[in-house]
């Protein structure tokens, strides 16, 4: 596991009326902050990385589809520098991954009809005019990752 990084199982609480997930409490150990709420969507095959935060942390959770989340810790004084972590998240398996500041994350939909939809609760509300969003190219080398489909 990546230095800092959190994950909750999610349950999913059906009845004959329909389904009930809670994702994240105030009173969650996990629980942080509050910054805001917000989804994204990919459609099949797309993936949606690298980007990572200085300030705040995001705690992602796939609501629909299935997503392959993948962290990579660029942070030189942490114990996991380096290393690469992924998560195959979504209905088939609910979680809730805390990723912390200053480290690189996207997600590809592995779905093969459906698009994916991720829930992103931040600790800090977007900045439209000072953003701490910080991007660098999907197929960079700098991170050894390659997101093609792995049969294993």
């Amino acid at each position: 596991m990546i230095s800092g990084v959190k994950v909750k199982t999610l349950k999913v609480i059906p009845d004959e009326r329909g389904r009930l997930m809670e994702i994240l409490r105030s009173d969650d150990k996990i629980f942080e902050n509050f910054g805001q709420v917000y989804y994204t969507t990919a459609y099949p095959g797309v993936v949606k990385a690298w980007h990572y935060h200085k300030k705040q942390a995001d705690f992602f959770t796939c609501i629909s589809g299935m997503v392959k989340l993948v962290l990579y810790d660029g942070r030189p004084k942490s114990k996991t520098y380096k290393k690469i972590q992924e998560f195959f998240m979504g209905v088939h398996n609910p979680v809730l991954v805390r990723i912390p500041p200053n480290v690189y994350h996207g997600f590809k939909c592995i779905g093969k009809k459906e698009e994916a939809i991720m829930l992103n609760i931040p600790t800090r509300p977007f900045s439209h005019k000072n953003p701490d969003e910080y991007r660098i190219d999907v197929h960079t080398s700098s991170i050894p990752y390659d997101w093609g489909r792995k049969d294993r």
